[in-house]
C-alpha cells in the first residue's frame, strides 16, 4: 500500500492506494505550518481505513510551501552568489533583475571569479583558488550561511564549480549549504544561476521541512520511505528534497494533472484542477504535464528549472464573491474556509456558498445560503465559468478538438459545460485527483547539454545521452525494466560554432519497492537521487 498526500492552500488531501486502486481518501484543512494539517490527515485516515502502518510501502507528498515560502520572503538563508566566469560575464552581475525585497531578504551578496568553459568544453580562464579563498572570507564576515556556486556552461563541465564548492566548503566550514548550478537549473546563465540562488535561500528550511515531516510518519507509527512529489510529476528521496526544495515549486498543479490523467483513462487533455485559492489549468501530453517552453518567473526572478506549462487564475472554493456576483477571487479566505464561509457559519459569501445554493456541492448548512438571490448565483457561476473557459483557450496550442478534464474540490463549480469547450469530465474521486496524482508518481532521469555534432557522431551522442538519462532514473530508484524514454529533443544552436546541438532526454520508470529499497530508506539516506535532475 501506498499514502498520496497533497498540501493545498486550504485542504490537505490524502489517499490510501494499492497500486492504482484507491482503498480510500481523506481531506482535513490545511495548517500554517503543514505538518499539523497532514499528521492530521494520517489519523483521519488511519481512523476511517484501519490499516496496519507497517502494510504501508512507501508515502508522497505534494507540497508547495517552499514556492510559498519564498513569495512571502520567509524562513530564507542568508545567501552569497559566486560566479565562475571572468573577464566574461562581468556585464550583468547575479541578481540582477532581482526584486530588491527578495534581495534584502536572502541578504543576498554576490561575488565574480576566474574560470568557466565555452559550451565545447574549452576554458574561459584557469580557477584561481585565492580569489575563491579571498571571496569566501569575506563571505564568512558578512554571516552567509547558503552559497550557490555558477559557472558559464557548467552543464557541459562541471569541474569549475565542483573545485570550487571544495574550496568554499574548507574555509566555511562543512556546515555550509553548497548548491550547484548545473545540479539545478538547465543551459542559460542568468536563468540558472537565479534558479541555484533561490534554492541556495531554501536550504536550511528544507532541513526543517523535511524533518518535520519524517517526524510526523513516525508519530504515526509508518516507517516506509518517504518521498517528495517533483516539478515534472516524479518523486524524489527526502535527501534530494533537502538539497533541491526548487523542485517542489509546481507539484501542486502536476499531481493534479497526473491523477487525472489516471482517473480519466486520458493521456492527453486539458486539466482543470480548482482548489480553495486557486484554478491551475495545464495540458498532459503522453500521460505528462506538458513542461514550459519559456523561461519561467518565480517570485519576479527569471529561471530555467523544469516547470509544467500551467496558467493559474485566483478562482477556487475560498474565493470571495461580492454582492451582485460579477466579481469572484482573486481574494480568498484559504485554510479559513470552514470558519468564514456561510454555510460553515460564517459571515463571507465564497464561491463555496454559491455552489451550495445552485445545488452542486452538498457540504455544510444549506439554509445558511437560502436566502441568496438566484441571479446572483447564477451570475457567478456564469462568471466562473467564462474566465476558466478563458484560461483553457490560453492554453491550447493547436485548433484540434482537446477533452477538457476537471479535478479538485473546488471544480463543483463548474457547469457541465464550458463556453467553446463542450463538456467537462469529472472523473471519480475528482476531489483528491492531486493526492492520487502523488501516490502514483514515478521517477525519473534527464540529460541537457550541449555537443558538438561532428559526421558520423551525431547517433552515438544520441544513444549515450539516452543511456544516461535511463542510468540516471535507475539510480534515482526506478525499477530498471521499467524505465522508458519520454522526450528527446535535439535542437541546433545556430549561434555558437562547430555545429552545436542541444540534446535533451528524459527518462521515466516506476518507482521500485522491494525489501532492498525499504531498508535503504527506512533513514534519513540518500538514494543517489542527485542523479535525477
Amino acid at each position: 500500500m501506498r499514502i498520496g498526500i497533497d498540501v493545498g492552500g486550504t485542504n490537505t488531501d490524502a489517499v490510501l492506494m494499492d497500486g492504482t486502486t484507491v482503498i480510500g481518501h481523506v481531506k482535513h484543512s490545511t495548517s500554517k505550518d503543514i505538518t499539523g494539517g497532514i499528521g492530521g490527515a494520517l489519523t483521519a485516515l488511519q481512523q476511517q481505513y484501519s490499516f496496519s502502518p507497517s502494510a504501508v510501502q512507501a508515502v508522497m507528498i505534494g507540497t508547495t510551501h517552499f514556492l510559498n515560502a519564498l513569495i512571502e520572503q520567509r524562513g530564507l538563508a542568508p545567501t552569497a552568489a559566486l560566479r565562475l566566469g571572468l573577464p566574461a560575464t562581468a556585464a550583468l552581475p547575479p541578481m540582477v533583475g532581482w526584486p530588491r525585497d527578495l534581495v534584502s531578504a536572502v541578504q543576498g551578496r554576490h561575488y565574480l571569479a576566474h574560470g568557466g568553459h565555452e559550451f565545447d568544453g574549452r576554458r574561459i580562464s584557469p580557477l584561481d583558488p585565492d580569489e575563491i579563498r579571498r571571496h569566501a572570507a569575506d563571505m564568512a564576515r558578512s554571516g552567509t550561511r547558503s552559497v550557490a556556486i555558477s559557472s558559464v556552461f557548467s552543464p557541459v563541465n562541471l569541474e569549475c564549480e565542483a573545485a570550487a564548492a571544495e574550496i568554499v566548503r574548507q574555509e566555511l566550514g562543512p556546515d555550509v549549504a553548497v548548491s550547484l548550478s548545473h545540479e539545478i537549473g538547465r543551459v542559460g546563465l542568468l536563468q540558472r544561476e537565479n534558479a541555484t540562488i533561490i534554492n541556495a535561500a531554501l536550504r536550511e528550511l528544507a532541513d526543517h521541512i523535511v524533518d518535520g515531516l519524517a517526524s510526523s510518519l513516525v508519530e504515526h507509527g509508518i516507517a516506509a520511505p518517504l518521498y517528495l512529489s517533483q516539478n515534472d510529476g516524479t518523486l524524489m528521496d527526502i535527501e534530494y528534497a533537502r538539497r533541491y526544495p526548487v523542485a517542489t515549486f509546481a507539484s501542486g498543479p502536476t499531481n493534479s494533472m497526473r491523477g487525472a490523467a489516471v482517473l480519466s483513462g486520458l493521456a492527453s487533455c486539458a486539466v482543470i484542477d480548482i482548489g480553495g485559492t486557486t484554478t491551475d489549468v495545464g495540458v498532459l501530453t503522453n500521460g505528462f504535464p506538458r513542461e514550459a517552453t519559456t523561461e519561467v518567473t518565480v517570485a519576479g526572478v527569471r529561471t530555467n528549472f523544469r516547470m509544467p506549462d500551467v496558467f493559474s487564475i485566483g478562482i477556487g472554493g475560498g474565493s470571495l464573491v461580492d454582492a451582485d456576483g460579477l466579481t469572484v477571487g482573486p481574494e480568498s479566505v484559504g485554510y479559513e474556509l470552514g470558519s468564514r464561509a456561510l454555510v460553515f457559519g460564517g459571515d463571507t459569501l465564497t464561491a463555496t456558498d454559491i455552489a451550495v445554493a445552485a445545488g452542486l456541492a452538498d457540504v455544510g448548512d444549506r439554509s445558511a445560503v437560502a436566502h441568496l438571490n438566484r441571479g446572483l448565483v447564477s451570475t457567478a457561476l456564469d462568471r466562473i465559468s467564462r474566465r476558466v473557459a478563458d484560461a483553457v483557450e490560453q492554453m491550447r496550442t493547436t485548433s484540434d478538438p482537446l477533452p477538457v478534464v476537471a479535478v479538485g474540490g473546488g471544480s463543483v463549480l463548474l457547469k457541465h459545460e464550458l463556453p467553446g469547450l463542450g463538456t467537462v469530465i469529472r472523473p471519480e474521486r475528482f476531489d483528491v485527483a492531486n493526492a492520487i496524482g502523488a501516490a502514483i508518481a514515478q521517477v525519473s532521469g534527464e540529460v541537457d547539454r550541449v555537443e558538438a555534432v561532428r559526421d558520423g557522431r551525431r547517433q552515438i551522442l544520441a544513444d549515450d545521452a539516452r543511456q544516461e538519462a535511463i542510468d540516471r532514473a535507475v539510480a534515482a530508484g526506478a525499477r530498471p525494466e521499467s524505465v522508458q524514454i519520454v522526450e528527446f529533443d535535439e535542437v541546433p544552436i545556430p549561434y555558437l560554432p562547430g555545429n552545436a546541438t542541444r540534446i535533451r532526454v528524459k527518462a521515466v520508470g516506476d518507482l521500485a519497492l522491494h525489501s532492498g529499497d525499504l531498508a535503504r530508506h527506512s533513514g534519513l539516506v540518500s538514494t543517489g537521487q542527485e542523479g535525477s535532475r
